[in-house]
């Protein structure tokens, strides 16, 4: 029964987004996705179906257009703390999506939590 890695990406998607759905209870989410060239992030309300904020690798002014390393992640995070700060937002789940919780993911976290995230 061997899975090819897409079809393991999607059932830990799956797998992820259940339990954030089923612990929720109105916290927003935080949603990462990362390309082979960029990493974004949002600040998602699911009760409203609204993006709060959000932050990518492709937005000029953060000066990591088409980098997707450790680096451009913890930028990223840094920038999505204080666009959630600016909110009014303190506290959310971690939605790492199919992605496995270890380098630019982590950093990205890291960095979040530094900037005053708490999940």
């Amino acid at each position: 029964m061997a899975n090819n890695k897409r079809e393991l990406f999607l059932k830990r998607r799956v797998r992820v987004r259940n339990r954030i759905k089923a612990v929720a209870h109105g916290r927003l989410r935080l949603s990462v996705h990362r390309s082979s060239k960029n990493i974004m992030v949002q600040l998602i309300d699911d009760v409203k179906g609204v993006t709060l904020a959000s932050a990518s690798t492709l937005e000029k002014e953060l000066g990591f257009v088409g980098k997707n390393n450790i680096e451009a992640a913890a930028k990223v995070g840094a920038t999505i703390a204080e666009r959630a700060k600016a909110a009014g937002v303190e506290e959310c789940y971690f939605d790492r999506g199919g992605f496995l919780f270890h380098g630019k993911i982590k950093a990205l976290a890291d960095a979040a939590r530094e900037g005053g995230l708490k999940f």
